[in-house]
């Protein structure tokens, strides 16, 4: 089974929420690997891999995110197959 790995940038009311650590509960779920990181301007960047179609769940789920956030844009970048991604889903 082909994995993807993809990196989010998420915009909105996202720091403070509960949003990196409600992505992580969300990949785990999905068997999503990866990172989720608060940036200096206010955005979580958050970085998956796992199948196409988990990550697509993924991406689904960011552009509502959890009940606090309200998100107004989710930007993505296709990284290919790096070997950066953790072996599990950590919050940094």
């Amino acid at each position: 089974m082909d994995e993807v790995v993809r990196r989010f940038l998420v915009l909105g009311t996202v720091q403070g929420v509960f949003f990196r650590h409600s992505t992580r509960l969300e990949a785990k779920r999905l068997l999503i690997r990866g990172i989720a990181r608060n940036l200096p301007d206010g955005s979580v960047e958050v970085l998956a891999q796992g199948t196409a179609s988990a990550v697509e769940e993924l991406r689904v789920w960011l552009h509502r995110g959890p009940a606090q956030a309200r998100v107004d844009t989710v930007r993505e970048l296709d990284l290919g197959g790096i070997d950066a991604v953790p072996e599990s889903f950590e919050v940094r």
